[in-house]
């Protein structure tokens, strides 16, 4: 076997196990409320996250470039309540016109 194989079969059965391992500990029992308040909020901060480090990082460094003016945009949008396809679309069109003029 390659090394290759070697981790591609450790990395799936690794990523089994965690997705298993939730309902096999639980067994049916629910979370306390406060656990399930927190469990609800984790996605969103994650997301939070990976934009930013997707949009101000620069190798080690943090920058301030085109794709700011494209989540800001973006983030008007969402706040206007516009369709998800707007908000797409509206940030791929403000980051290309940055990147065009600037």
């Amino acid at each position: 076997m390659s090394d290759g194989s070697i981790t591609l079969f450790v990395l799936f059965a690794g990523t089994y196990l965690l997705k298993a391992a939730g309902p096999v500990l639980l067994g049916g029992r629910t979370l306390a409320p406060s656990i399930a308040r927190l469990a609800d909020l984790v996605p969103a901060g994650l997301l939070a996250a990976l934009v930013a480090v997707s949009t101000f990082g620069a190798g080690e460094s943090l920058t301030v470039d085109a794709r700011a003016a494209g989540v800001v945009a973006a983030g008007v949008a969402l706040w206007r309540r516009a369709p998800f396809v707007v908000v797409v679309l509206l940030a791929i069109a403000v980051t290309a016109g940055v990147r065009v003029f600037a």
